[in-house]
């Protein structure tokens, strides 16, 4: 399988392809310890085994069984293509439709090593953030992808292609669900043992859509939470000499390097494996490295001294880092942290997500699966030392904020002091969810993650695109918008013209800004109508990150401040995909778990394939204004004022859009005289 043409002619069996030890030179996804009893490891085994003829089982059963003993899941190593994993132009895939062949070229962009977290696990982010649970899957689905015509819709259970079936040329080419568990048995528990079995999957949000861009989505999303915390909390926009410290360096969380340095601060990010910390730093992203912690405070004098933006790599664990700060802090009354906040997977605390402060990087990785019990254990205590340091710094003036990571969810439950309410209206912590302090109201305007790739792989159309929007984003504020809307316009302006400047791409040519609903649509359409032009050499994908206005109901992070009871409410999620999948969709996903975990939240998200016709760009104004204004109904719905603004200026400019609008209760005083009878 070392051409695309191979590896869209399905599962090969005759011949088997060669065995293959696991390739011990690249990174691994922790081994899983699903707890299966004999009766469901032998299932685990029949149901790997549905994908090949009988005539194979008796080579491939030992096989898949060992990989189960050892890893903890069936990921078929055997199958695992050599053809370089990346994004190849869209005209070289072996496709009967155009849109099919956009899926593969975003679907390889997330196994593309320089994307994807651990590869040969088909991992893109997060830990445990699946594309597709084996390799057969893949093979099946680029098989299916390669014969598809324009009257078929693929449909995929969990990274389980279930097949074409017949549609028409109005329908999604894919509708893609993960891990749909019924509500009471989406546990944690219940989830290791479901993959195991190869019957549920993990695909975190742009991971199982495959609409993930590598780390620039996060970086644009790290320096805008950043910025605007900043003038919450600091009343500047001027970050020169001011200090952020956080944790994590992998998959997503690598982005806070860059992001730091593009806001002009000095940004401290511990991260604990080396390879990951490396990984970062040979890219170009992370500027300096210690493993010494007298050096990292002598660093971070220095750069704030000389107010001087850089970013310094602690390579080490980040309880030792906060540690040291209290006792510098304590020492010299000198509060060496301005912004504070983390990004380790803690949704996945305790397979890999996390690694504890006692022992090493490579003795965790050992522990969590001979001694899960002592590990959690150590975990635990290593959340609570953790708390325990930012608590210090923060009653000295430092502003700290949870990432939406579960990392206060899994501290309070680990014992931790993190002022823990929980009601009806969410669960509250003494640090708030960066959405509800720093970015929920940006939300409520209607701005989100909005993305395009460029399927022609070609660096020139990238460029041409970013020339496009900013165009575009620079006439709607010559049109006339409000002062709160033409701020996020000028950030993202900013943010296109540095981009290139940045290297922001990191395996397809794709880019990422923060626009609303007229923002989407215009660049959209003016995109599509570059590509019927000639102007851009093939078709434009445009996505979103499903942490968006819409996208995701999610009450620890996306919806932390939904505040009239529906916070656990999913209603949103699933009625953003249905209704995206009927006004033009070329794929959706709707998935259980996101980047909070398993159980936590329901997330959807959307491809479009824009191709130059009349078609895509009707199809894009559609839907894009419903995938933007469904969010922002529900979130006037819940009473916060800015998205009642939104709702309003939409429907002042639609006059199909007939919103419902909340009437307020104009003093509490009613409601206690009520109750009180």
């Amino acid at each position: 399988m070392s051409s695309l043409k191979e590896i869209c002619e399905g599962i090969p069996v005759d011949p088997l392809p060669a065995w293959r030890e696991r390739d011990e030179t690249v990174p691994h996804a922790p081994i899983r310890t699903p707890g299966l009893s004999h009766e469901e490891r032998r299932l685990a085994l029949r149901n790997a085994l549905r994908y090949f003829p009988p005539n194979v089982h008796e080579t491939l059963a030992p096989e898949f069984a060992d990989e189960l003993r050892d890893y903890g899941h069936i990921y078929m190593y055997r199958f695992r293509p050599t053809l370089e994993m990346r994004a190849y132009p869209v005209d070289e895939y072996p496709a009967q439709c155009r849109q099919a062949a956009a899926l593969m070229h975003m679907i390889m962009n997330n196994l593309d090593p320089r994307v994807a977290q651990f590869p040969h696990e088909l991992v893109t982010y997060g830990g445990n953030g699946q594309v597709f649970s084996n390799w057969a899957q893949f093979l099946l689905v680029m098989k299916y992808l390669s014969e598809m015509s324009d009257q078929q819709t693929l449909v995929l259970y969990s990274g389980h292609p279930a097949g074409l079936f017949p549609s028409n040329t109005e329908a999604p080419r894919a509708i893609i669900t993960n891990g749909m568990v019924i509500p009471n048995y989406s546990s944690r528990e219940m989830y290791e043992k479901m993959f195991a079995l190869g019957v549920s999957m993990y695909g975190q949000m742009t991971a199982g859509s495959f609409c993930y861009i590598g780390p620039q989505g996060i970086v644009h999303g790290t320096t805008l939470t950043i910025l605007n915390a900043a003038r919450k909390q600091l009343g500047t926009s001027e970050l020169r000499g001011r200090v952020f410290v956080t944790s994590g360096l992998g998959g997503m969380s690598g982005a806070q390097a860059k992001a730091a340095v593009i806001c002009g601060c000095v940004g401290v990010i511990a991260e604990i494996s080396g390879e990951a910390l490396h990984k970062r730093h040979r890219q170009g992203w992370l500027l300096e490295v210690t493993d010494s912690l007298d050096k990292c405070i002598r660093l971070i004098r220095n750069a704030r001294t000389e107010r001087r933006a850089t970013s310094i790599g602690y390579h080490g664990h980040i309880v030792d880092l906060w540690e040291r700060l209290v006792e510098e802090f304590e020492r010299t009354g000198d509060l060496l942290a301005d912004l504070g906040s983390d990004q380790t997977s803690c949704h996945n605390p305790y397979l890999g997500g996390y690694y504890p402060a006692q022992i090493s990087y490579e003795e965790s990785l050992e522990m969590m699966h001979k001694d899960p019990v002592k590990f959690k254990n150590l975990v635990q205590e290593s959340l609570r030392r953790h708390i325990g340091a930012i608590n210090k710094l923060a009653d000295h003036g430092m502003y700290f904020w949870d990432y939406g990571n579960a990392f206060l969810l899994e501290a309070g439950r680990a014992g931790a002091d993190v002022g823990q309410r929980t009601g009806l209206n969410g669960t509250f912590f003494r640090y708030p969810s960066y959405v509800q302090d720093i970015m929920g109201d940006i939300f409520s305007l209607g701005f989100g993650p909005f993305r395009w790739v460029c399927t022609s792989g070609d660096p020139g159309d990238l460029d041409t695109t970013d020339e496009i929007a900013t165009t575009v984003l620079e006439d709607i504020i010559k049109q006339g918008v409000k002062e709160n809307v033409q701020q996020q316009y000028e950030d993202n302006i900013k943010w296109i013209k540095e981009a290139s400047n940045n290297n922001m791409v990191v395996g397809s040519q794709a880019r990422i800004l923060y626009a609303d609903d007229n923002g989407r649509i215009a660049i959209a359409t003016a995109l599509n109508q570059a590509v019927s032009e000639g102007k851009l050499s093939g078709p434009v994908v445009i996505s979103r990150d499903h942490h968006d206005v819409s996208g995701t109901d999610s009450p620890y992070r996306e919806t932390s401040n939904i505040y009239d009871g529906s916070a656990f409410c999913a209603d949103m999620a699933v009625q953003n995909c249905i209704g995206d999948s009927f006004r033009g969709a070329t794929w959706v996903a709707l998935h259980n778990g996101g980047g909070v975990g398993w159980g936590e939240v329901v997330n959807g998200g959307f491809g479009l394939v824009l191709d130059g016709t009349n078609e895509a760009a009707a199809r894009a104004r559609s839907m894009l204004s419903w995938d933007v204004s469904n969010g922002v109904a529900r979130r006037s719905w819940a009473g916060n004022s800015k998205a009642r603004e939104t709702i309003c200026r939409i429907m002042g400019e639609n006059s199909a859009m007939k919103v419902t609008l909340p009437n307020a209760v104009e003093s509490d005083d009613i409601l206690d005289r009520a109750l009180l009878n």
